[in-house]
């Protein structure tokens, strides 16, 4: 298997596969809503769709899904997502997790491979096999372009667990980030177990019995073949990372309401602060330098991108206060955000 070294996100909030746009589609699709005008308002071409390679922006993907919701009206669009999601649609991770021997392994390969399909600045999801918990990354604060995300991704993930067990009462528990938006009822019937909403995580827990259960599509050595391809890939994204690079993949969820420390950073890298300062000073950069860059990378891309309000943008960078954040803006670009929003809202 020949593989290609994907590019960095050009987007510093990061980018996701077409695969998944694609399910968001038929998702719209199957509740009554016509596609072709959104294709053509959002550039997706059918090639484009087909390739397994392409990507979208994440903030054009909120932005789409937005735009799904308002044209089919249904709010909860992101569970329809994840109720027509198949393996395949979740790339290479997603035809391995098919074949492992449990719905835990399944799980784990899954969440192990999502750099594959997805790479964003908030965060990774992440696997508690003690707890059988499957976590979604916080992307706070919350509104209505971003609730789908969480929906879609955690009833993905239930749906993998129906289709290896044939089973529709997979979960113990479900807990949503988010506030309550007035279905709760419609969550609870859909996940079929207790939805906390105003949680501290975004996660679901499974029965132990669905966790160890051995599906019909377990194939041990197509199994291992396919982790392995998806191993190469993996080390193949992340071989073209330098230090900084590894350094700003880390900060981006560490600013929110605070500004990390260079024995932070170190400490996540497994190395000491000194010879964190040494790498990255070898490839003409400090931690203070990239602490800049990065927040200035994630300010303009939340002010262009996001309708995410202006103090907001000032908690996500981790500056004490809005004007703080607006000096620095200034300093930077030399324009204050808002009129700088206000710039690009008019097209100038």
């Amino acid at each position: 298997m020949t593989l290609q070294t994907r590019p960095k996100a050009t987007n510093a909030l990061g980018d996701i596969s077409l695969l998944y746009v694609s399910v968001m589609l038929r998702a719209i699709e199957a509740e009554g809503g016509a596609t072709e005008k959104l294709k053509t308002q959002f550039h997706l071409s059918d090639s484009a769709l087909a390739s397994p390679d392409s990507r979208i922006s994440i903030p054009r993907y909120m932005r789409l899904g937005h735009a799904g919701i308002s044209l089919t009206g249904n709010r909860a669009l992101g569970l329809r997502m994840g109720a027509l999601t198949r393996p395949a649609d979740t790339g290479l991770a997603g035809l391995a997790a098919e074949t492992a021997h449990s719905v835990g392994q399944a799980l784990s390969t899954l969440i192990r491979y999502s750099l594959l399909t997805s790479e964003n600045s908030r965060g990774e999801p992440s696997l508690d096999k003690t707890g059988r918990l499957a976590r979604f990354h916080s992307i706070a604060p919350y509104n209505q372009y971003n609730y789908f995300v969480v929906d879609s991704i955690l009833a993905a993930w239930v749906q993998l667990a129906r289709h290896m067990t044939g089973r529709y009462d997979v979960l113990e528990r479900v807990r949503i980030e988010y506030p309550s938006i007035g279905q709760d009822e419609l969550f609870e019937s859909w996940f079929r177990c207790p939805v906390e909403f105003s949680a501290t995580e975004n996660s679901i827990q499974l029965k132990e019995s669905v966790w160890h259960h051995p599906p019909a599509q377990a194939h041990p050595a197509m199994h291992n073949k396919l982790t392995q391809w998806c191993e190469d890939e993996l080390r193949e994204i992340r071989q073209g990372w330098s230090v900084a690079d590894r350094v700003q993949r880390l900060l981006t969820p560490l600013l929110r309401g605070e500004t990390p420390t260079l024995e932070t950073l170190a400490a996540k890298l497994g190395t000491t602060p000194w010879t964190l300062q040494r790498q990255l000073s070898s490839e003409g950069t400090g931690f203070r330098q990239l602490l800049d860059k990065t927040r200035k990378q994630l300010a303009q891309d939340y002010i262009r991108e996001t309708n995410a309000s202006l103090s907001e943008i000032a908690w996500l960078l981790g500056f004490a206060n809005p004007p703080a954040f607006h000096k620095a803006y200034q300093r930077w670009y030399g324009i204050s955000p808002g009129e700088s929003r206000k710039a690009i809202r008019q097209g100038t």
